[in-house]
Formats: structure tokens, C-alpha cells, sequence
């Protein structure tokens, strides 16, 4: 008798709005469907930060075909981190407040249509990137996407109007900074390294990045008069920024950004995949990894 694929959802009992009690019942449909199709399923919830990278780095030991991501971008990223570069593929049940790569990459976002697609779909192969060694899917970043990240990190409540919320109050007290990118220095009201087009929500960023190519896009928004944010806002979410004169982009493989720490306030902030990280040295390297995730599409 020939043996079931396996396959495994790491659940963020987080992310998201819904209950316990109902991704409880999102966790049995999910192992009922996939009993239906033939495989041999299990589903975990997380219990701490970081949990789901070491449930898909054990899957990936174990021979898993496909491992689903149920919850938001940061549940993602910590499985997928683990996939790279396997023969493990990532499905993608987005419960997020941005669900950036699914929305990316046209993925349902509603969870039993996204189960569906994850246990149905066929591997599709995409880039990933390093942010020194914190990998994104996504985009990662410095400046006041960045300083944002952090502060939304502090706040009790996610979700949409709670990012939106932190923005705004961001905006007002948020200053541009000075880095050296390449060696090149630039003030800049933030910088962005995107491997898919958005941050999330539908806010694209890189309206015109191709996930599959190899490189990433460097997006450079130079600082602008106040009274110009809500029009730079609305191409944001009109994805139409890169037509601003104030956005600047290009294509590379890779880029090295410092800040002078004696001059920088405080060490330097980033994020990958909205995660806040701090670099206490003022140095990122930053490189695309080609062709190193397998996700079902």
C-alpha cells in the first residue's frame, strides 16, 4: 500500500480576530479535507514566538511535502524561513492584519478557501531575501516603515485600524534620516527592499516587483512637504507611488546600508516582514536569495 503525503498547518491560536474555539474548528475541517484528499494530516498550534520556525524546520527533517502557514505574515515568515531551500513546500492561510505575500500573490483570504488552495494547489517557485540574517518574503526596510513597525509592536490591540492608527501618529513625529547605501549617502524619508510588491493590505510599495526574478526592488522615498503625505498615502494604496517624484527605485542582488551611530538617534531600526529588529551596530546587509522557496499557488 502506498504511503500518504504528509501534511502539516502550524496554527497561530494569535493571529488574527478569530477565537480559539473557532480556529479549533478551522484546525478539524482542516484535517477532515485533507483526510478526504488523500493525505495524512496533522496541525499544531504555536505556543511561543518562534515555534513554528522549529515545527517546519522538524517537518522539513521528517519529509513533509507541504506545510501550511495559518496566521499572519509573521507566522508565515517563521515557517517559511524554515522551508527555504527544501523540497518542503509552504501553503499560506493568511489571518493576518496585512497578509502582504498572500495578497501578493493572489491567494484567498478566506481561510477554508485558502485550505482548499494549499491542499490542492501546485508548487510555484519564488525568491526570498536577508536583512543581515532575517529573512523576509515580503519586503523589508528601514526608516519610517520601519519606525512604525515598532511602534504598532508596542501597541495591545492588532488589526488594520490599529496599524493605521499608529501610522498616522507616526507621521507627525516621525524624522527623516541620513544612511549610506553603497557608500552613497542619502537622506531619506524611508527605504524599502521588496521582494513582492506590498507591505500588506494593499499597500504596494514596489507596484512593479516581480517575486520570481531574482532580484529585489530598492524603494527610496525621499523626504516631502507635509500636506504632500496624504496624496503619496493614496498612490500608496493606488499602487501608482512609483510614479511620485519623491519614489525612487531599482532593481539589485544585493546592498549594504549604514547609519552614523554618532549622529543616528539611537541604534538602527528595521523590519522584515513588519517585524521590528534592531540593529545595534547601525549595519545591514542585504541580499536576495533566487529560486529558494517552494509555495503552493
Amino acid at each position: 500500500m502506498a504511503q500518504l503525503s504528509a501534511v502539516l498547518a502550524i496554527i497561530n491560536p494569535l493571529s488574527g480576530t478569530l477565537s480559539i474555539a473557532q480556529k479549533t474548528r478551522l484546525r478539524d475541517t482542516f484535517l477532515q479535507r485533507a483526510e478526504g484528499m488523500g493525505f495524512a494530516p496533522e496541525a499544531i498550534f504555536t505556543d511561543y514566538p518562534g515555534h513554528a520556525t522549529e515545527l517546519a524546520t522538524a517537518a522539513v527533517t521528517r519529509g513533509v511535502s507541504r506545510v501550511l502557514a495559518v496566521g499572519g505574515d509573521g507566522t508565515i515568515n517563521e515557517t517559511a524561513r524554515a522551508l527555504r531551500r527544501s523540497a518542503s513546500v509552504l501553503g499560506i492561510v493568511p489571518m493576518g492584519s496585512g497578509n502582504g505575500l498572500a495578497r501578493h500573490l493572489g491567494l484567498p483570504l478566506h481561510p477554508l478557501k485558502a485550505i482548499d488552495r494549499a491542499l490542492a494547489g501546485r508548487p510555484v517557485v519564488i525568491d526570498s531575501g536577508e536583512i543581515n540574517e532575517h529573512a523576509f518574503f515580503c519586503t523589508a526596510g528601514l526608516g519610517f516603515e520601519a519606525y512604525v513597525a515598532h511602534q504598532f509592536a508596542l501597541q495591545p490591540v492588532r488589526g488594520l485600524p490599529t496599524y493605521l492608527r499608529t501610522a498616522f501618529r507616526s507621521f507627525w513625529s516621525y524624522q527623516p534620516d541620513r544612511y549610506w547605501i553603497d557608500g552613497e549617502e542619502r537622506r531619506l524619508f524611508s527605504l524599502s527592499f521588496a521582494n513582492a510588491g506590498q507591505f500588506g493590505n494593499n499597500a504596494w510599495v514596489a507596484p512593479t516587483a516581480n517575486i520570481a526574478d531574482g532580484k529585489l526592488e530598492q524603494c527610496e522615498i525621499r523626504p516631502f512637504p507635509a500636506q504632500t503625505g496624504a496624496l503619496l498615502t493614496w498612490r500608496l494604496f493606488n499602487k501608482s507611488l512609483n510614479l511620485s517624484p519623491y519614489w525612487q527605485g531599482r532593481s539589485v542582488t544585493k546592498a549594504s546600508v549604514r547609519v552614523d551611530l554618532q549622529t543616528h538617534r539611537g541604534p538602527l531600526l528595521i523590519h522584515a516582514d513588519g517585524e521590528p529588529i534592531t540593529i545595534p551596530d547601525g549595519q545591514a546587509e542585504v541580499r536576495v536569495l533566487p529560486g529558494s522557496l517552494l509555495v503552493l499557488l
